[in-house]
């Protein structure tokens, strides 16, 4: 009997297939940590960890897997997910970066999927941008607290970020504007507001999004996704914006404006072939994303190297 077994409703082959993925978390915070741990909760093999931060006491209000005792020790945040993880699935992959994510382009370039859980507009964009190049799925959530009145609103959003699909700039989560602002605030004090229950909605719609992709427990036909959080009402529900969005080229994104300049495949698949680790006892090298269109588009582009 396998600890999965509860979802094999997910697919005959579910199990192999979230074993063999390896997704990306950049940013380990409150979002991130929840992602890390639901990730492991249903299978997932592979992880690669980003983050550069170390945790503090104000982080122990919505970091999952965080302890008062982690914060006297100044604990890296990557070390407490790697701890997490590995307390559900101890035979996890993991690989740790406790820097910049633009330190760990290589590491990220492995992933099937990337998750992004930063807390800043140029950080969300440029992450996109990366991803989008690489024809990687991009799964990124944020949420804030706007004032309103005499009390607050809670909203956030999660992104599923894919070549033909809207991106972050037509969705309105990545503006001029913000950027701006951003950049006139940079290096002041301060952060935004964050509280564990909307990051761990929103970091389960992610979950479900991603599983979507990975598994067929049913019919996922349509690229790209935008779900918006209402934290005053309770309610998840699809952007009005991508809705209208649908079926429109992305003017920030083209389809064909793929390949990173730097990127020498060749070297790449070199690199991969001889750090790949040895597959688990009964385990199979097949690519769990073998049938995606992405998949089959970027093995088109390897023959013509």
């Amino acid at each position: 009997m396998s600890w999965l077994d509860r979802q094999s409703f997910l697919g005959e082959d579910s199990e192999r297939q979230l074993r063999d993925l390896t997704i990306a978390i950049v940013g380990l915070g409150g979002g991130g940590s929840h992602v890390a741990q639901q990730s492991a909760h249903v299978g997932i093999g592979g992880f690669v960890l980003i983050d550069d931060d170390r945790i503090d006491d104000t982080n122990l209000n919505r970091l999952v897997g965080a302890t008062a005792a982690d914060v006297e020790r100044g604990e890296r945040k990557v070390d407490i997910a790697e701890r997490l993880i590995r307390g559900i699935n101890p035979g996890a992959r993991i690989i740790k970066a406790a820097s910049l994510w633009q330190d760990a382009v290589d590491a990220v370039r492995s992933c099937d999927i990337v998750f992004g859980c930063v807390d800043n507009v140029r950080g969300k964009d440029q992450l996109e941008a990366l991803c989008r190049r690489l024809m990687v799925p991009y799964i990124d959530q944020g949420m804030d607290v706007h004032s309103i009145g005499d009390g607050f609103m809670v909203a956030g959003q999660v992104v599923l970020s894919m070549p033909g699909a809207p991106c972050l700039r037509c969705l309105g989560v990545v503006t001029d504007e913000a950027l701006d602002e951003e950049g006139r605030n940079y290096g002041a004090a301060g952060g935004k507001p964050q509280v564990v229950w909307p990051n761990g909605v929103l970091s389960s719609v992610a979950i479900g999004l991603m599983m979507q992709l990975v598994t067929r427990w049913h019919d996922q036909s349509e690229v790209g996704k935008c779900l918006e959080y209402d934290g005053n009402a309770n309610t998840v529900q699809p952007s009005d914006r991508m809705r209208l969005l649908r079926g429109r080229p992305c003017p920030h994104r083209p389809v064909d404006d793929v390949g990173d300049p730097s990127f020498d495949i060749r070297r790449f698949l070199a690199n991969a072939t001889q750090q790949a680790p040895a597959p688990a006892t009964g385990a199979t090298q097949a690519n769990p994303l073998a049938a995606r269109w992405w998949v089959r588009l970027i093995r088109k582009m390897r023959q013509l190297v």
